[in-house]
C-alpha cells in the first residue's frame, strides 16, 4: 500500500491527513466516510523527504512519540 496525504476544508480550518490506500480516490474516500461535512483540497502521495522537512501536523505527533 502507499502512503497519501490528503488536504480538507473543516470548516474554517485546513486540514492535512496520512492515510494508507490503494490509490489516491480510495485515500480520498476514506477520509470523506470519516469526515462527511469535510471538502477535500488534494490528495497527493507521501513525499518521504519533503514531508520530514516540513512535517505535517498529524506527522509531528508520530515523529515525537
Amino acid at each position: 500500500m502507499t502512503t497519501y496525504m490528503v488536504g480538507l476544508k473543516l470548516e474554517m480550518r485546513n486540514k492535512v491527513l496520512t492515510i494508507e490506500a490503494e490509490d489516491a480516490l480510495v485515500a480520498a474516500l476514506k477520509i470523506k466516510l470519516e469526515n462527511p461535512e469535510a471538502r477535500i483540497t488534494y490528495v497527493r502521495k507521501s513525499n518521504q523527504r519533503g514531508d520530514r522537512r516540513h512535517p505535517h501536523e498529524a506527522l509531528q505527533h508520530t515523529r515525537s512519540a
